[in-house]
Formats: structure tokens, C-alpha cells, sequence
């Protein structure tokens, strides 16, 4: 397989199982703990922490874990910046993967449950006050990321992305999708973690928007990169090499 096949199976595996997680801890919080939303709710922030630091930390060295549309266009973008990194084409192989990915992820949850393959969310996240809370949620993720990668801590990534994930499905109102890929995921089913079609697009939305202050927020703080800044999340990828 060649460099580019590695790291787009590396994108969609670990957006797969990242969605599986999210909605699998969902769906299992939901019939353990009927009708007590904030226990459910820890349930699946604690599985969701625990599951994506694994991930970054395994996938992390062949594709740089991104699993999310926002962190590659945002790399893409510096990479525009800085003359390396991500280039249009991976970009594009890249979104693709981790949308098929966050799709069979929540199927695959939807199965291991009994639960229909594709159940449509009926579960509408809407208004602005919820709309704010992807925003920030967003911003956070991309200041978090970047911050590390441009202050050479890419390597505390697993723990520091995972952590601050965890706090937003707290501090937000949107507990923190802060991902279009899982957004789209989670549409697939009428569960706990699952978000109706409607409102995807305004999360989606929000996502971007919340990149775009989380970038600009980045390069205020650290000016723009030089040829030496690895990519996000847990630097160069080099197990494909």
C-alpha cells in the first residue's frame, strides 16, 4: 500500500472506531442507566476520553490523527503557510475517509447493539445558544492542538486532546461534537449520542466557523509557522515511510 493508502485506512479506521466508541458508550449508558441523563453523560465523555487517547496515541504516527475535517483544512491551511504538510489532494482523501469512517463506525455501534443498521436521529440540537457552545467547543480543539504542535509538545497530544474533549462535553451546550465528521456520524442513530439530520448543518457550520477562530487565535499567539512546525495532531507521520 502506498504512503498516501496507509494514511487515509489510518484516518478511516480511527474515525471509525472513534464514532463507535462515542455511540457504542452511548447506547450502552442509555440502557444501564435509563432516564438519568447526566450519569449516561459521563458514561460516554469517560469512554469517549479514554477511546480517542488511544487512538491518537496508535494512530497518531502514520496519518497524524486527525479523525476530523476541521484539524486537516486547518493543517492544510498552514501548510499553505509553511510550504509542507498536507497538500490539497490528501486533503481531500483525507475528509472523504473520515466521512465513510464516522458512517461505518456508527453503524458498527448500531450492530453490536441490535439496534436497526440505520436508524435517522430524531434528537434536533438547535438555536444559538447550542450553536456558541460548537463554536467554542471548536476554537478549543484547534488552539489545543496547534498550540502543542508549534511549541514542540506534539507528543502530549493523546492526553491533552482527549482531556480537553472530555471537559468540553461539560462546559458546552453542544457537549462538544467539535467534529463534522462525527457529526454526520452520529446521525445514523436514534440513540443517546445521536444528533436528527436537520441539525447537522448548523452544527457543521459552527464547526467551521469555530476553526477559523481557533486558527486565527493560534497565529496570534504564535505568528505564523515556520518550515520546521510538524503537522497536527502528534506530528510527521512516520511509520509509513
Amino acid at each position: 500500500m502506498s504512503r498516501l493508502g496507509r494514511r487515509l485506512l489510518a484516518e478511516f479506521v480511527g474515525t471509525a472506531l472513534l464514532v463507535a466508541v462515542v455511540v457504542g458508550s452511548g447506547i450502552m449508558a442509555q440502557n444501564l442507566a435509563p432516564g438519568q441523563i447526566g450519569l449516561q453523560l459521563l458514561a460516554n465523555s469517560t469512554a469517549t476520553v479514554f477511546g480517542l487517547a488511544v487512538l491518537i496515541l496508535i494512530l497518531g504516527p502514520v496519518s497524524g490523527a486527525h479523525f476530523n475535517p476541521v484539524v486537516s483544512l486547518a493543517d492544510w491551511w498552514q501548510a499553505r503557510q509553511r510550504g509542507t504538510g498536507l497538500s490539497s489532494r490528501e486533503l481531500g482523501g483525507y475528509v472523504l475517509a473520515q466521512a465513510l469512517g464516522a458512517i461505518g463506525g456508527c453503524l458498527l455501534a448500531n450492530a453490536m447493539f441490535a439496534v436497526p443498521a440505520i436508524s435517522w436521529s430524531s434528537t434536533e440540537r438547535t438555536g444559538a445558544a447550542v450553536w456558541l457552545g460548537e463554536i467554542v467547543a471548536t476554537a478549543g480543539l484547534i488552539l489545543v492542538i496547534f498550540a502543542l504542535t508549534r511549541t514542540g509538545r506534539a507528543a502530549a497530544a493523546p492526553v491533552a486532546v482527549a482531556a480537553y474533549i472530555g471537559a468540553a462535553y461539560w462546559f458546552t451546550s453542544s457537549t462538544s461534537f467539535a467534529n463534522p465528521a462525527v457529526t454526520l456520524g452520529r446521525a445514523f442513530s436514534d440513540t443517546f449520542a445521536g444528533i436528527a439530520p436537520i441539525s447537522v448543518p448548523g452544527f457543521v457550520l459552527a464547526q467551521l466557523a469555530g476553526g477559523v477562530i481557533g486558527f486565527l487565535l493560534v497565529q496570534g499567539l504564535f505568528g505564523r509557522p515556520g518550515a520546521d512546525v510538524p503537522e497536527a495532531v502528534s506530528g510527521e507521520p512516520t511509520a509509513s515511510r
